[in-house]
């Protein structure tokens, strides 16, 4: 089943946040490879593609998982999370639609 991760960023996370992106990245490749990554991304916390020294506000992660727990797990494992970029993750069941 697919999952939404949906992550809230803590105020001022930015240098944290680009410290860890190599090894947040890296497991998302990782899901990619296997097949299981449907959509992962930040959210800018300016309207802009390159938000620069604005930073970001959270990031959004849709991806295949055996069940909920699973889900949670590796969401709880995440570089970001131990580094503590995250205020707060939620993770849901999420049914695709469209496209």
């Amino acid at each position: 089943m697919l999952y939404a991760i949906i992550s809230e960023d803590k105020t001022d996370s930015l240098p944290r946040r680009l410290k860890a992106r190599p090894e947040h990245l890296a497991r998302l490749q990782a899901l990619q490879d296997e097949g299981r990554l449907i959509i992962a991304g930040p959210h800018p916390a300016i309207d802009s593609d390159d938000p620069g020294q604005a930073g970001f506000t959270g990031s959004l992660v849709v991806a295949e998982f055996a069940d909920l727990e699973s889900a949670q797990q590796w969401a709880d494992a995440d570089p970001y999370v131990t580094a503590e970029v995250y205020a707060h993750v939620q993770v849901k069941p999420f049914k695709k639609v469209f496209p």
